[in-house]
């Protein structure tokens, strides 16, 4: 069963609004029905409005069929969706109104398949019908076929080898188009072409990439391209070929849609759970048994991906990495909450949560980056405190310049020698402390007065070191031959410097609770006066 409210947020991704009536989005759909002339007797909780001229006569026909809600595509040029309204409330229905340019086969096959079918879902079982496609139309045009989704990675290919050759191979081997491949592509101006047009392209054979030629079309829903059709030629495709071509990326524009629309339902489902999980409460077991999730030890695993021009397309690429696939297959469970990616990996050791940033890395195009925080294993019931965790090292990793692009301005010596290994709370919790201190003294939420304060107003008039020193007296444990070491300089300098100091503020460096406060204040300061 679907309610309303799922079935609209699915469709907002084609365009489709809900207008009025916000009361009967938790009705529930159980059946789909279109207006028949032969058949006065129609009904069905969702009305597909296919013929209606206006939106006034599909709510009539809605009205008499007894229906929940009505979709309806409304003439070009908009100023519908008011008196929509109105007439929704007037007869009790909720009105959808669809993009005109998205086809009625194509908004059909999304409603069926959520409604009464709730099949072929990239998130849980994947459109395997693609491949019996990819063998059909290999078989009526008479050349190896491929179909990619917008990114350059395959969903499905033929058996036919016919025309096939060294880069159709190193494409299905690697799942998508080597990246090579796609650069000479991307400089050849198809992907622009494909872009822009709906008729088929033609791309000439490339012995460099190891490719005897090629015929592409663009899989498309009203104006969104959602992939492209691929077959191997060696000349421009003509007559039947070329219509069966052009006829088969349609059918396979009707596949991607009902598979997209289940998959984005699902991850919806499984994003709310993920989510009440993180933030915490009464039905926690519950939620993660409705996850599939054991109830073990997880880690949090926070991300963020970006890419050098925009970082909310590659996070949403990263979370659709991250929720495809078969449900009880994937090792986690995720959610999309802001800018972050919060994944729930069942499991004690840090080692595979790191082994699974770096699959999530190999699976997304080469441009794009991630920067990830692990927590410490924890209970279902703990897992608040995970995301926390996952947080501050997510925060850690940003802060060691993650991938080459997103220092914070944290200091180098924060996560020095991290690189690119995503931190683990457990294993960096020191590192989370002095950031966390560092963040108060940020707040100014440390003290403003006192020895380090006054040691380092003294620096900044009159070119001292003092609070270096002070730094390496405490770090070397008061042993003068290690400070002296450190600072390179004698020991009869430190000594100088320490009476100096004493002069300026009370340092008491006998009294261990002093030392330790004075510790904490120039952890919480950060190390642009460390040695």
């Amino acid at each position: 069963m679907i309610t309303l409210d799922r079935l609209v947020n699915v469709l907002g991704g084609y365009g489709v609004r809900l207008c009025g009536r916000p009361e009967a989005r938790s009705a529930v759909l159980r059946s789909v029905a279109m207006p028949d002339a032969t058949d006065r007797h129609v009904t069905g909780d969702l009305l597909l409005a296919v013929g209606a001229s206006s939106p006034a006569e599909a709510v009539r026909w809605a009205a008499a069929a007894q229906a929940t809600a009505v979709l309806v595509r409304p003439p070009e040029g908009g100023g519908a969706e008011q008196d929509a309204a109105a007439l929704g409330d007037r007869h009790g229905v909720a009105v959808l109104l669809a993009d005109p340019a998205v086809s009625w086969s194509q908004l059909a096959g999304v409603v069926y398949g959520l409604v009464l079918e709730s099949r072929e879902t990239a998130s849980g079982r994947g459109p395997t019908d693609l491949f019996a496609l990819a063998d059909s139309l290999a078989d009526v045009i008479g050349g190896a076929v491929t179909i990619e989704d917008r990114h350059s990675r395959v969903l499905a290919y033929s058996r036919s080898q016919q025309a096939g050759d060294p880069a159709r191979l190193a494409t299905i081997l690697g799942r998508r188009v080597p990246e090579r491949l796609r650069e000479r592509l991307q400089r050849r101006g198809v992907f622009a072409r494909l872009a822009a047009t709906d008729e088929p392209v033609f791309v000439a054979a490339d012995d460099e990439q190891g490719l005897t030629g090629r015929m592409a079309v663009a899989v498309r829903a009203g104006r969104e391209l959602l992939g492209s059709v691929w077959v191997s030629c060696a000349a421009p495709l003509t007559g039947e070929r070329l219509r069966a071509l052009a006829d088969g990326a349609r059918v396979v524009a009707l596949h991607l849609l009902r598979s997209r629309a289940s998959a984005d339902l699902e991850r919806q489902v499984e994003s709310d759970l993920v989510g009440r999980l993180l933030e915490g409460g009464a039905d926690a077991a519950t939620s993660a048994s409705r996850l599939g999730l054991a109830p073990r030890a997880m880690r949090v695993v926070a991300v963020r991906a970006f890419t050098p021009d925009d970082r909310h397309a590659a996070l949403l690429l990263a979370f659709e990495q991250a929720t495809t696939g078969f449900g009880w297959s994937r090792p986690g469970r995720s959610a999309l909450l802001g800018d972050t990616l919060y994944t729930l990996l069942p499991g004690e050791e840090a080692e595979a949560a790191r082994q699974w940033v770096r699959d999530l890395q190999a699976e997304l195009p080469a441009p794009v980056r991630v920067a990830a925080g692990i927590g410490a294993p924890a209970e279902v019931t703990d897992l608040p405190a995970g995301r926390q965790e996952a947080d501050e090292c997510l925060a850690l990793h940003e802060g060691a310049g993650a991938g080459g692009g997103l220092g914070s301005g944290l200091g180098a010596g924060l996560g020095a020698g991290l690189g690119s290994v995503p931190p683990a709370y457990d294993e960096s919790w020191d590192e989370i402390l002095l950031l966390r201190l560092r963040a108060a003294a940020r707040g100014g939420r440390t003290p403003a007065r006192g020895p380090v304060s006054t040691l380092r107003r003294h620096d900044t008039l009159h070119g001292t070191r003092f609070v270096a020193t002070l730094r390496a007296w405490l770090e070397s444990q008061g042993d003068l031959a290690w400070t002296a070491e450190r600072l390179d300089v004698h020991p009869n300098t430190v000594r100088n410097r320490l009476r100096k100091m004493n002069e300026l503020t009370p340092l008491d460096l006998d009294d261990p609770r002093q030392r330790l406060a004075m510790t904490i204040m120039l952890a919480a300061s950060g190390d642009d006066d460390r040695p």
